[in-house]
């Protein structure tokens, strides 16, 4: 049977003080009054039985995920006793559908994209189980067309082209994955017309992928087996608060991708934007004839031009003078000021914050 599993653990500390350790930034309602884990879910919904929809989590987050995703059985929401990265959230995913369903198929998407159309996704997600299931032995990841040379994605350089027999997408075999780039090696593969940027979306059987961590990460086979022989007992918990942390902390692509054959690629010919930053919140919400990005119920900008001003208070008023290219992120208890182009060092303003309040703010 074919399941997709959403990964929904991330932070997101480049969007402080809106998201926060324990309020993570795929349930902030800052599009459309909609989380970004609730439009993944709606994506999926009309390809996927809402049984076959699994959540993956971190411990602190489930009753946010039940709040977001009423509809979703309880059982569906998995979740993580500790971080160990995506391998080890795969992982675990596959362990528990390789138990209930041998023959599993399984995608993997993450809760913090947004993408548009969905249908682009929604057939491309169709035509990888349809491979997947032809080819048990193959891993299908998803690209996209870069439209800027991006030092923030990793890349995919992709080969040949094929067809293949009731497959509407055009698969394509895969040479290498490459890391987050300089800006000229991201310049140069701009050029190149032979990369993609890395989605971090798969489909794959469970048992596969499975597989692929045996031989490339033989550590994190013994805690996968222990996990995975109490799934579905009295011990589950405790097995997994024990053995989970167990797991080795290295991402799927590291541990699995770069190395293994049999890799292929589909290109997502959509808008797609991984939100992670408020430049790129920028992206997806319009601006006024100011430029001014703004997501707030209320706000008076008085000569102001090229800022970014969020807020989920909408009774909360934003007034500014005279600024320009400003990022202005409100919170009940915490307010973020900076110019845009020093916005990436927020990773180091949390870490000041932290050495003088602790995490009362983070």
């Amino acid at each position: 049977m074919d399941y997709v599993v959403v990964m929904a653990g991330g932070t997101g500390k480049r969007l402080w003080p809106l998201s926060r350790r324990k309020r993570p930034k795929q349930v902030l309602k800052l599009l459309d009054g909609q989380t970004l884990l609730y439009h993944c879910f709606k994506r999926l919904s009309p390809i996927f039985d809402t049984r076959n929809i699994l959540v993956l989590t971190n411990a602190g987050y489930t009753s946010l995920v039940r709040e977001n995703l009423p509809e979703l059985p309880a059982d569906n929401i998995i979740a993580e006793p500790a971080v160990r990265d995506t391998a080890g959230a795969i992982g675990l995913a596959a362990t528990i559908l390789a138990k209930s369903d041998p023959e599993a198929t399984m995608a993997v998407v993450t809760a913090d994209q947004m993408i548009e159309p969905a249908e682009v996704l929604q057939q491309s997600l169709k035509d990888a189980f349809v491979f997947v299931n032809n080819n048990p032995d193959s891993m299908i990841t998803f690209g996209i067309q870069p439209s800027f040379a991006s030092t923030q994605l990793g890349y995919i350089k992709y080969a040949a082209a094929n067809k293949y027999p009731d497959c509407e997408s055009t698969i394509y075999s895969v040479e290498a994955f490459r890391e987050k780039p300089d800006e000229q090696t991201a310049k140069k593969y701009l050029n190149t017309g032979q990369y993609l940027w890395n989605s971090g979306m798969f489909v794959w059987k469970a048992k596969t992928i499975l597989a692929n961590l045996e031989k490339f990460l033989p550590e994190a086979i013994e805690p996968l087996r222990r996990i995975g022989a109490d799934w579905d007992s009295p011990n589950q918990q405790q097995t997994l608060q024990e053995w989970f942390g167990k797991l080795p902390k290295i991402s799927i692509d590291f541990a699995v991708m770069e190395k293994a054959d049999n890799v292929y690629t589909m290109k997502l010919d959509c808008r797609w934007l991984d939100m992670g930053s408020f430049t790129a919140l920028a992206d997806f919400i319009g601006s006024d004839k100011n430029n001014n990005v703004v997501a707030a119920g209320a706000s008076e900008l008085l000569d102001c031009k090229s800022n970014i001003v969020v807020t989920e208070d909408k009774g909360h008023l934003i007034a500014a003078i005279g600024l320009e290219n400003v990022v202005i992120a409100h919170s009940p208890d915490a307010t973020l000021i900076c110019n845009l182009d020093q916005a990436h060092r927020l990773k180091e303003l949390l870490e000041l914050i932290e050495q003088h309040t602790g995490e009362k703010f983070l």
